[in-house]
């Protein structure tokens, strides 16, 4: 028998109706059996990164972004694309959770998936996500792909994820997440 696997989310957008975080609502329903997705609520609560800061100590927001990415088993991050790439608040939020000592990327499993209003779903911002994990060693799962275009029309007002073909590739993109954190070493 497996044990249950908790996956930490985290959406890259502030925005209340944020797409990113309606598809990571989405996910939650989604889970295959034995895993457990829990969103980090806190992004707004972390500071501009500033090494004069960090050396008075690390921000509470700070600590507990560090401390739940050490104890998830994965970590499924869902971006918008601003300007081609990975949006400030959330490449901040890696920053600070980044420094040394032990950051808690390193060996981590990583799955990314984005929703946009555009016709791309994200693909530049998934991308330049992956160029930084390869520093951290994060282990960003290759495949499925799951970049959700033209969101305004996969998702109704309340923001909950209708388009079926859509929820069919997130779905496979968790079930591929699971076995990905099962052969990682942990």
């Amino acid at each position: 028998m497996t044990a249950q696997l908790t996956v930490l989310a985290i959406a890259g957008s502030l925005r209340r109706l944020s797409y990113n975080a309606a598809a990571l609502r989405a996910a939650q329903e989604l889970a295959p059996a034995g895993m457990t997705i829990e969103i980090f609520d806190q992004l707004g609560d972390i500071p501009l990164y500033d090494e004069d800061l960090r050396e008075k100590g690390l921000p509470p927001a700070v600590e507990t972004l560090r401390a739940r990415i050490k104890a998830a088993d994965g970590l499924l991050i869902a971006t918008p694309e601003y300007n081609y790439s990975v949006p400030g608040v959330l490449k901040n939020a890696i920053d600070w959770a980044s420094r040394p000592p032990e950051q808690p990327f390193d060996g981590k499993p990583i799955a990314l998936l984005g929703a946009s209003p555009g016709g791309f779903g994200t693909v530049r911002a998934q991308l330049h996500l992956r160029q930084v994990f390869i520093y951290l060693n994060g282990l960003v799962l290759s495949r499925p792909e799951v970049m959700i275009p033209q969101a305004h029309a996969k998702f109704d007002a309340d923001g909950r994820l209708t388009d079926e073909k859509t929820r069919e590739f997130l779905q496979a993109l968790l079930v591929s997440f699971k076995a990905w954190i099962e052969r990682s070493p942990r």
